[in-house]
């Protein structure tokens, strides 16, 4: 059986999208980049624009959504968003719309996608985990808080991609202003590194393969702080957690059935 594999085009405030391939179906969640730096982006990974079979989307935000309608009206491909991402407007004019439930399941060709509500402060914000039918891969960024949900849907996965945003200190002592400190921090904001790493040690098992830090704040942040509160967790070291870089993105990591 062929790996599930995954990869970043980029993750922060500047845009985000992440890249995954099951046999030669492949799918980005979100798309924040335009259509030229995008299809630089997956050059660096050996695609192409023509590549792709779908586009999911989380959530209406630019930083996720701002390349969606430009990429696929480029190549042609099917946008899948709630409609409460649909009825904010800001998709634009895309080729072929999937408006999907945010608690039922759908299949890409090759690939399995488990739409998991989250809360965020938008109009229906989803986050998702994708499989192959033996393989999960659990993408989980953009929200404030742990639900119950969330806390049983992204059980057993074999990969996590997980949010860890923020500092709370450097958070406290940064740039922005009052009331978006409030909104990040908040339980519809963003996850800080203390949070990202206890819903870790919930989800934490044998099988899980590899955990990446995502989304990590350029202003409230380090890469340094966010990997050592999830390798605490692991009893690793640091450099043993990949973190995702707002402009290189993340190479290839491919997820592999458990040998027996």
């Amino acid at each position: 059986m062929s790996a599930l594999r995954f990869a970043s085009l980029g993750s922060g405030s500047r845009g985000n999208a992440t890249l995954i391939e099951k046999n030669n179906t492949r799918i980005l969640i979100d798309c924040g980049f335009g259509v030229k730096d995008t299809r630089n982006r997956l050059a660096r990974l050996g695609l192409e624009l023509d590549d792709l079979d779908g586009i999911l989307v989380t959530h209406e935000h630019g930083d996720h959504i701002g390349g969606v309608g430009r990429v696929a009206r480029a190549c042609g491909v099917a946008v899948f968003c709630t409609a409460g991402t649909h009825l904010t407007g800001r998709l634009g004019k895309v080729p072929d719309l999937r408006q999907i439930s945010s608690h039922r399941k759908f299949a890409i060709k090759d690939l399995e996608i488990e739409p998991v509500p989250v809360p965020h402060d938008a109009k229906e914000p989803v986050q998702y985990i994708v499989g192959d039918g033996a393989l999960r891969l659990g993408v989980l960024t953009d929200l404030g808080s742990i639900t119950h949900h969330i806390r049983h849907c992204y059980q057993k996965c074999d990969g996590l991609v997980i949010e860890a945003n923020h500092d709370p200190v450097m958070l406290q002592n940064g740039p922005y202003p009052l009331k978006l400190k409030r909104r990040v921090a908040g339980n519809w904001g963003h996850l800080s590194n203390g949070q990202a790493a206890h819903l870790l040690a919930e989800l934490n098992h044998p099988g899980l393969q590899h955990i990446i830090a995502a989304h990590i704040s350029d202003k409230n942040n380090t890469h340094e702080l966010a990997c050592q509160s999830l390798a605490e967790v692991l009893s690793c070291s640091t450099d043993e957690i990949p973190s995702i870089d707002q402009e290189e993105g993340l190479d290839w990591f491919s997820l592999h059935p458990a040998t027996v």
